[in-house]
């Protein structure tokens, strides 16, 4: 007998369909809430810092599944965190927080998010809840669209899983389907058979699930287990044993890894670089080497842009249209105004803003200062704290 079928999982493109009704009951069955699960300690990090606050690609894990989140306009979001993480609080505002007052599990944390929006599942405010992880921040908005959409597919479920293919399986939990196609258990890795392991269909952990049902699956989820933990995956299980339908939406592998090491957050890194990249040239850049090129989250590149080799973007750098940067760059709060140039081996640090058509050459630094249109810095030169103006020329060795 197989676990496995050729209805297991709607694939992503069966089931972006059009938007339907848009009449009040219509837009009302939409409204979710979201909870995303932020109390883990990363141990492995080895770090003083919270585990979903390392960066990737300048900008802390969590805000990436927060920014995959906002094009859906959530009613409320609600992050789940640990006692002291005040640091998390902060980055995460204007999302709510919610308390796990001890780690006892997954389902324990869904708990005291749910707690959250008591008030928008009391009044029947919001159809879904999706439930996701501050660790996983390569997820996509369509993706979490793909999986509240299915959610809501008739006959509705009361719980949808995002479900993925990894090379290598060992450590997931399967996904056990019915022939049919229904979700019928998550068996942890640990505790599958032989049969159940040799399925390839995983569980990311990241789900959307009926509004109407959520209190009382998550409120039925027990702990007798080794770990003396809650898991939210238990509430499969709890909800076919009511006769009430679960399924699966199969995503990319790289959306869903987790990062829980920093071989993980490096191998994520690269990701998200490749994706960073593209986005650029598919909106009209040149990027003559773009393995070297290195971008942050809020980079913003304008058209007819070209990025030579070892250029490297810190957080909140505007490149506009028809700039040219040369290679081995180095910029950081910067903004290059349109058709200026920059390089090679210049290095823009915050509060530098070059004008348009302005030139700065190699080994030349800018700090906090103002270079005018067609201002000229062709090389070795410091210029901070400073304003330039229009058609200037700085000389080699000046330092202001």
């Amino acid at each position: 007998m197989r676990f496995e079928s050729a209805h297991e999982a709607q694939p992503l493109s069966s089931i972006r369909d059009a938007m339907g009704s848009t009449d009040e009951g219509a837009m009302n069955s939409r409204r979710f809430a979201a909870i995303v699960l932020a109390a883990g300690k990363g141990t492995r990090m080895k770090s003083d810092v919270p585990k979903v606050m390392h960066a990737l690609a300048n900008r802390p894990l969590v805000q990436h599944v927060l920014a995959a989140l906002a094009p859906l306009a959530p009613e409320r979001t609600v992050v789940v965190l640990a006692p002291g993480m005040d640091a998390v609080a902060a980055a995460v505002a204007p999302a709510g927080t919610a308390i796990q007052a001890a780690p006892l599990g997954t389902g324990d944390a869904a708990k005291s998010g749910l707690a959250a929006i008591d008030d928008l599942l009391a009044a029947q405010a919001v159809a879904d809840v999706l439930v996701l992880f501050g660790d996983t921040p390569l997820i996509t908005t369509a993706t979490l669209e793909a999986l509240l959409e299915e959610r809501r597919r008739a006959p509705a479920a009361a719980a949808v899983v995002l479900g993925m293919r990894p090379g290598d399986p060992a450590e997931y939990g399967r996904l056990v389907l019915s022939a049919s196609g229904v979700l019928e258990a998550i068996v942890e890795a640990k505790d599958a058979d032989a049969e159940q392991r040799r399925i390839g269909l995983c569980n990311s952990g990241v789900m959307a699930i009926d509004a109407g049902h959520v209190r009382a699956l998550v409120g039925a989820i027990g702990n007798d287990n080794a770990k003396g933990e809650y898991y939210l995956t238990d509430i499969v299980a709890i909800a076919r044993r009511q006769g009430l339908p679960c399924r699966v939406v199969e995503a990319p592998v790289d959306e869903l890894a987790g990062i829980n090491s920093r071989a993980d957050l490096a191998a994520a890194e690269a990701i998200m670089q490749r994706r960073l990249r593209a986005a650029a040239m598919a909106g009209g850049a040149t990027l003559t080497a773009p393995e070297t090129v290195f971008l942050s989250a809020d980079t913003r590149i304008g058209r007819d842009v070209t990025i030579g080799p070892f250029v490297y973007c810190g957080p909140d750098v505007v490149i506009e249209d028809r700039a040219q940067i040369l290679s081995f760059c180095h910029f950081t709060g910067a903004r290059i105004a349109a058709g200026a140039i920059v390089g090679p081996f210049a290095r823009l640090r915050p509060g530098a803003e070059i004008g348009e058509d302005a030139h700065i050459g190699n080994f030349v630094e800018v700090k906090k200062a103002k270079i005018g249109r067609g201002a000229k810095a062709n090389h070795l030169s410091y210029i901070g704290d400073a304003e330039i103006g229009a058609k200037s020329n700085i000389g080699a060795g000046t330092i202001t």
